[in-house]
């Protein structure tokens, strides 16, 4: 498929800026991959299109305040030091993205606070620094009280202290991410007790999420283009819980989001398995290809000609897919990170 095939325009004033509260009151579009029926619902209406020994396997990891802003030493000129990923935590060596570019070269400082700063040690991209911080210790502590939550960049407002908390699943527990699972945002504690009551077990899988899931393809053959590598974690508790379901009939596994569908794909051995283990995945799931484990699909609404849309459309027909979004257009679904939620059954 091309990537002209995944275009769509957008209304501005679909783009959520801010979540629906409770987190479970947002619509949730129901797509029937088999009939092509498509339905509106609640969010927490999910659960009937659960049944007992089912699985629902979520992505655990937790966003950090990837955000800090700084002041460069001698200029004093305000700087943005985007944090991807600890590269050294000895040396507290970081890979970073700066913000204006222009202004941060190899050999510069720029202060956080008073006695904290990072120092640029290499270049990796336009953007892209390589730096390291003069701290030792839990650094972690420094992130989190001077850090601002890294919302996504079409939301265009300064993120909040309420962020922290909204951008966020309820069940975030591994730090690494600096862009949310956003698929599991409209779980609610609540909601997730009342899945387990009725039978359905809940397995775990870490990926961390970088800047590269809001990456738009940019090349007309889909297999030209190559995904960002990021890190995933698949327990053996988990693997255990996932390959029962695949191996006993009528139970199905509901994949929340499309990073736990990359971890589970990249980890497929046969229709029948999937393996634990760790390490980093590129995988990059698009039509003609379809997903091997995955019997349900819950997501967001997303970008157009994003791999996230293009990952959606290889566990439904494309063409519902886009009838689908058409309709959410015409209805004014909330559309990305905070807007509304669908489920292909």
């Amino acid at each position: 498929m091309k990537l002209s095939q995944f275009k769509y325009a957008i209304p501005k004033n679909l783009i959520a800026k801010n979540p629906k509260s409770p987190r479970d009151a947002c619509k949730l579009m129901v797509i029937n991959k088999e009939t092509g029926d498509i339905e509106t619902k609640k969010f927490k209406d999910i659960i009937n299109y659960m049944e007992s020994g089912d699985v629902l396997v979520l992505n655990d990891s937790k966003v950090f305040n990837a955000r800090l802003y700084g002041t460069k030493e001698k200029t004093k000129a305000k700087i943005e030091v985007f944090l991807l990923r600890q590269l050294s935590e000895d040396e507290n060596i970081w890979d970073v993205v700066v913000d204006p570019a222009r202004k941060v070269r190899i050999g510069n400082r720029i202060f956080f606070t008073k006695n904290l700063y990072c120092e640029v040690i290499d270049n990796t991209t336009s953007r892209g620094r390589i730096v390291r911080f003069n701290y030792n210790g839990d650094f972690s502590k420094y992130i989190e009280k001077l850090g601002r939550t890294p919302l996504p960049p079409y939301i265009k407002r300064e993120s909040t202290e309420k962020d922290k908390e909204d951008y966020q699943t309820v069940y975030a527990k591994n730090i690494g991410s600096v862009a949310a699972p956003t698929s599991g945002l409209h779980f609610t504690k609540d909601l997730l007790k009342k899945i387990e009551a009725k039978g359905i077990k809940i397995a775990f899988i870490t990926l961390h999420i970088g800047l590269g899931t809001f990456r738009l393809v940019e090349v007309e053959d889909l297999s030209k283009h190559r995904m960002d590598s990021e890190y995933y974690e698949l327990s053996k508790d988990s693997a255990d819980i996932i390959n029962a379901a695949i191996q006993k009939k009528g139970r199905k596994v509901i994949a929340v989001g499309t990073s736990v569908a990359r971890v589970l794909e990249s980890n497929v051995v046969t229709s029948k398995h999937v393996r634990y283990g760790k390490g980093w995945t590129d995988k990059f799931i698009h039509p003609p290809q379809s997903v091997r484990v995955i019997d349900k699909f819950v997501t967001n609404f997303h970008l157009p000609q994003s791999t996230l849309l293009m990952l959606t459309c290889s566990i439904a027909d494309r063409d519902l897919v886009m009838k689908a979004y058409k309709k959410a257009i015409k209805e004014k679904y909330r559309f990305y990170s905070y807007g509304d939620a669908l489920i292909i059954i």
